[in-house]
């Protein structure tokens, strides 16, 4: 009998480690992925959630469970804040209308990204650039 215990806790120990080990390639793949995906958002191309999520075939939901799992950031708002840094440099180090700016960044209607650019820099978008 203590034999066939022994036996039955080596087994088990063994599947614990082999548990261990697929949760931390788990965790070092998910890392991996959110990684990438900071990278495509720092990138200064537009993307959408949709789009990201796409690109890392990945549902919506799932991508923004992931990101904010490794991260403690909701990444919606990580993606609206690096748009409007973006919006930002591109009033301070360019002549491009506010409506190209906007469409630039990712939004389609100019009033949406003017009523952001105010909640995020206290201030228009217009006002901001004669500040510089």
């Amino acid at each position: 009998m203590i034999r066939t215990a022994g036996a039955g806790w080596s087994a088990t120990r063994k599947s614990i480690q082999s548990s261990a080990t697929t949760v931390a390639t788990q965790t070092n793949l998910q890392r991996e992925r959110v990684n990438k995906v900071l990278e495509a958002i720092a990138s200064g191309r537009s993307y959408s959630l949709e789009r990201l999520a796409s690109e890392f075939n990945l549902s919506k939901s799932h991508l923004q469970h992931l990101f904010k799992h490794e991260t403690g950031l909701c990444l919606g708002h990580m993606m609206i804040e690096q748009r409007l840094d973006r919006a930002a440099q591109l009033l301070k180090g360019t002549n491009m209308r506010i409506k190209e700016i906007a469409n630039e960044i990712g939004y389609e209607h100019t009033s949406s990204f003017i009523r952001a650019f105010e909640r995020r820099f206290a201030q228009a978008p217009k006002a901001y650039r004669l500040r510089r």
